[in-house]
């Protein structure tokens, strides 16, 4: 048996009250994504046509949906990889049509299928790396002795405390995932961004990976988007259908999968008699 990322009362009582774990939110009203007529189009191609999406702080939604549906798009141009127009407000700003680090200073963090971490480094130094961008320049020229808690909270919380010393590159595919997402966590990112973070994973690591965005998304405005359909019913507390760029369908696992035009559009399957 294998033992998913944990994280300890110890761990969850580093920083003082009202600050940040590891970058999401302890106190205040929550925060939210709200999404207006979002579209996207290239070069007369319609890819998002009008989305409108909500999600709230502790929320863990999935966004699925047919190949070509448009998901990556709306992550895309939620963090400025691509033009849209509508509206993307993130608790009160409005982040549609900045630029990319500009969102990102907002604290909107993404990944993509494909971890991208600083091979040649060992794990505590990409994560401490992703740190500086909340450091002012003057405190990046000044030699550390220590690890900040931030760093700290966030190797345990991914699980890979024991593995701080380790180069990136020789990480199993899972972890490559899991520090990845531990470097949004000390980049303060309040608004996770997910592209199908269990691609390639085995079993196991599935599993630490569902346990692990349960524990960061109870504090953070969090969409992931997935495909493996028995991933989505055992870890999302609510669904975003979409297909050819638009909203078919949205609910919980069971309301969007009761609707027949999930069943015949992604499913395809009918409901059965009697259910």
């Amino acid at each position: 048996m294998t033992t998913a990322p944990n994280t300890s009362p110890a761990a969850a009582s580093l920083l003082p009250k009202g600050r940040p774990l590891a970058g999401g939110q302890r106190t205040g009203r929550p925060q939210y994504l709200e999404i207006r007529g979002l579209r996207v189009v290239f070069d007369g191609f319609t890819a998002v046509d009008g989305v409108n999406l909500d999600v709230t702080q502790g929320d863990l939604r999935f966004l699925i949906g047919p190949n070509g549906a448009g998901k990556t798009t709306i992550i895309d141009a939620i963090t400025g990889l691509v033009p849209a127009t509508g509206s993307v407000n993130h608790t009160g700003t409005e982040i549609l049509g900045r630029k990319v680090h500009r969102i990102a200073k907002l604290g909107v963090g993404r990944t993509f299928q494909t971890a991208s971490v600083f091979e040649n480094l060992s794990v505590l130094q990409n994560l401490d790396i992703a740190a500086g961008s909340r450091r002012r320049p003057l405190e990046l020229l000044r030699r550390r002795r220590n690890t900040e808690p931030a760093v700290e909270e966030a190797l345990e919380i991914i699980g890979l405390e024991r593995l701080a010393s380790r180069q990136a590159g020789t990480l199993a595919h899972g972890q490559k995932q899991w520090l990845e997402i531990g470097m949004l966590l000390v980049q303060n990112s309040e608004l996770l961004l997910l592209d199908e973070p269990i691609a390639g994973m085995s079993q196991d690591e599935r599993a630490q990976t569902g346990e692990l965005l349960r524990r960061i998304g109870a504090n953070r405005i969090t969409l992931v988007i997935e495909h493996d359909m028995d991933f989505v019913r055992e870890y999302a507390t609510s669904v975003t259908v979409l297909a050819a760029g638009k909203v078919l369908s949205e609910g919980s696992v069971a309301q969007v999968q009761a609707d027949p035009r999930v069943q015949e559009v992604y499913l395809g399957a009918a409901p059965a008699e009697g259910h």
